[in-house]
């Protein structure tokens, strides 16, 4: 099987749903002898519904995760047992505050008004070419390293300075994508060698750890001179809060805060800017659910102007057609094309087949939403309506036959503020601009971690007229 994987590297997730297809919805994959790959992928919804929720205890990251991907340390996305309950205690009584979510709107409104509309103003005026996926990476990371450390690294300006740090985090998907298809003696001969993907990855480690090392000794200083105020205090960013939260049953170690911190930085950054740039080619390549999105939009607030800039958390709650597209844009293109499992012990899963313990499972989320058992006949075309029920109100879907934001106790817990995100920003352009893909351009998903676009997303930007 390993030559077929090799060969179909760069069009990995369309080749696994192929297989996926062929097998059933479950195959299990073996490697040549000693090169330890062995796993099983699988998008039946009952299979995924028993590893998630019914024998979650049996199933979870194990060590080879860990250690494939290391440069999250022990933070939330990486750990298992009552470090990971903790961690997710924690950050889950932070984002269930309200003022928190105030806050993240907030952060977002002012960058769009200061930032992504005058950015988009100049490409429009211009006539310019831009493209648009690296844009969106730039503006959510300036968004997400705001929410988390309270700092504005402002990626995107009208210069778009290449900044080091958040082309740290593209070098490490790579790396990290490396590593699952090929045998782990190969890229741990590498890592020692530091050569190929593996020297990548070490350089762009070094370039983020030592980014949130300064920022956690420049917090620390902070906190120390006001550790006797108040705990809602001067805390908005996720960093300060746990800090202040945490003073009292003594100071946690910068470790935690940084495996924290890269954490939600790796969550935050890739899937919602991969997420908004599907959106939007989907959006430009079927222009009835473009015209219903705006008049939406648009009838939802009196104020025209307003429509335009700004959207507080009771006007998103309203646009459900919006909210039915971003849904359908999860379903054909999650952002998180698979998730990692591994059994503890041995088991039986719903379609008969049989885990050893220590077995990888690998939950394809992609070629779910290609399955038509799962979607329907129609599985492949980008249709909002299916999440809309008579009375015009979201279709409830089980978790894990949509499991972009994964199902049981590891749910996510920023599924709310990831569709806050993407409804402002959506909403801001499509009321403002009409965006075009320049004709001819490539649009496939890439071999990574996170399903960004393999060649970007050129498009042409030109201004409404409201």
């Amino acid at each position: 099987m390993l030559p077929g994987l090799y060969l179909n590297a760069s069009n990995i997730h369309d080749y696994a749903t192929m297989l996926l297809k062929h097998h059933g919805g479950t195959l299990v994959f073996k490697g040549p002898w000693l090169s330890n790959m062995k796993f099983i992928a699988t998008c039946d919804p009952m299979n995924l519904h028993h590893i998630s929720s019914r024998s979650f205890e049996n199933y979870g990251k194990g060590s080879e995760f860990h250690e494939v991907f290391e440069i999250l340390g022990d933070g939330i996305l990486n750990a298992d047992g009552e470090t990971w309950k903790y961690s997710r205690a924690l950050l889950h009584s932070l984002f269930r505050q309200r003022s928190f979510e105030f806050f993240l709107q907030e952060t977002i409104q002012e960058k769009l008004e200061s930032c992504l509309l005058p950015f988009l103003d100049h490409i429009s005026k211009e006539g310019m070419e831009v493209d648009i996926q690296d844009t969106f990476q730039k503006f959510i990371f300036d968004i997400v390293s705001l929410a988390i450390l309270g700092f504005d690294p402002d990626c995107l300006s009208i210069g778009s300075p290449n900044v080091a740090l958040e082309k740290a985090f593209s070098e490490i998907e790579a790396s990290i994508l490396y590593r699952h298809v090929v045998p782990h003696f190969l890229w741990k001969l590498q890592k020692w060698l530091q050569i190929g993907e593996e020297k990548k990855l070490i350089k762009a480690r070094k370039i983020i750890e030592t980014f949130l090392h300064e920022q956690i000794t420049s917090k620390r200083k902070v906190q120390r001179k006001c550790n006797n105020n108040k705990k809602d205090e001067g805390c908005s960013d996720v960093l300060t809060n746990i800090m202040v939260q945490e003073w009292e049953k003594g100071q946690i170690d910068d470790k935690f805060l940084r495996d924290t911190a890269i954490n939600l930085l790796a969550a935050g950054r890739d899937t919602i800017s991969a997420g908004l740039c599907w959106f939007i080619w989907l959006v430009a390549r079927h222009p009835c659910v473009e015209a219903k999105i705006i008049e939406e939009i648009r009838s939802s607030v009196r104020d025209k102007k307003e429509a335009c800039t700004a959207f507080g958390y009771e006007k998103l709650g309203k646009l459900v057609y919006l909210h039915a597209a971003i849904c359908e844009t999860f379903r054909l293109y999650p952002p998180v094309p698979i998730n990692h499992k591994c059994a503890m012990k041995s088991d039986t899963l719903p379609s008969g087949h049989h885990v050893d313990s220590n077995t990888m499972i690998l939950s394809a989320i992609y070629p779910m939403g290609r399955m038509k058992e799962v979607w329907g006949q129609d599985c492949l075309e980008f249709k909002p309506e299916r999440w809309i029920s008579d009375t015009g109100e979201i279709v409830p879907v089980p978790s894990y036959k949509f499991m972009t934001f994964n199902a049981g106790p590891r749910s996510c817990l920023g599924k709310n503020m990831s569709f806050i995100k993407m409804k402002m920003v959506a909403a801001a352009i499509l009321c403002n601009y009409h965006v075009q893909v320049v004709e001819g351009h490539p649009v496939s998903p890439c071999a990574s971690v996170v399903l960004h676009m393999k060649h970007g997303l050129k498009v042409r930007v030109t201004k409404r007229c409201n």
